[in-house]
């Protein structure tokens, strides 16, 4: 069985014209066989845009699509992303101080739709993730946010490293997670202007974003397991974002 992240649209014009228009699109297939000087322009315009193109047998092209594909199938967004501007325009249409969740290479998707239950329910102003290795916004994320995925705007960057260096530039504050030498979240500063960084489900943060944290702060466990559910430290992370928030305002 074959995932799909979206839309499938098949054959070569459809494929092209979703990319000139500037559509959302999660990744291309085409059909090993297919000529390449033949889609020379589609090639260049999704390495303009930053999408994904996977040379695959046929056979995959033919799981992904029934239609007279022409060797060429695309996977476009089920839902619109926003772009970063949108999530300093939520904040300051709110007159608050931006909080945004910086997702790093999170996969399951039921973990992306619950973190976007927490972030609605907190009033969180945005998601960011990763083009690549992270889930996209599926119709399970839609089933699994219970509705927030209308609500809470998802950026999706090609390069969080770089991301994070405009956040910082733009006055906010980067926070992560981390075992070792790193402060009770309990502690946190969270009247600032801040995004907090949550690792994927297997391996964590990784070490460039977590070098480029101006905070480290660790969630306390006196149990056997080591570590927590990626959607559980974001709901305790956020939380204590909102509580602290409410706090300075009373």
């Amino acid at each position: 069985m074959v995932e799909q992240n979206g839309e499938i649209i098949a054959g070569k014009n459809p494929v092209l014209e979703a990319l000139r228009s500037g559509r959302d699109m999660n990744k291309v297939w085409i059909a090993e066989g297919v000529k390449k000087s033949g889609v020379n322009e589609l090639l260049d315009l999704a390495r303009e845009r930053g999408v994904i193109v996977q040379f695959v047998p046929k056979k995959k092209v033919d799981q992904l699509s029934s239609a007279n594909h022409q060797g060429i199938v695309a996977s476009v967004a089920a839902y619109q992303y926003a772009e970063l501007e949108d999530l300093f325009t939520a904040a300051a249409n709110k007159q608050e101080d931006p909080f945004f969740l910086i997702l790093d290479e999170l996969e399951d998707p039921h973990n992306l739709g619950s973190i976007m239950r927490t972030a609605d329910a907190i009033g969180a102003h945005g998601i960011i993730i990763p083009k690549r290795r992270s889930v996209s916004l599926t119709a399970v994320v839609a089933k699994a946010s219970t509705g927030a995925i209308e609500h809470v705007p998802v950026v999706r960057v090609n390069n969080l490293a770089q991301t994070i260096d405009e956040l910082k530039e733009r006055g906010i504050w980067i926070a992560g997670t981390d075992a070792k030498g790193s402060v009770d979240y309990r502690k946190m500063d969270a009247t600032l202007p801040l995004a907090i960084i949550i690792g994927s489900e297997g391996k964590g943060m990784g070490r460039l974003l977590k070098e480029k944290c101006d905070f480290l702060y660790h969630l306390p466990m006196v149990g056997h397991v080591t570590s927590l559910n990626a959607s559980v430290a974001a709901a305790l992370l956020m939380y204590e974002v909102y509580r602290k928030r409410q706090e300075a305002n009373d």
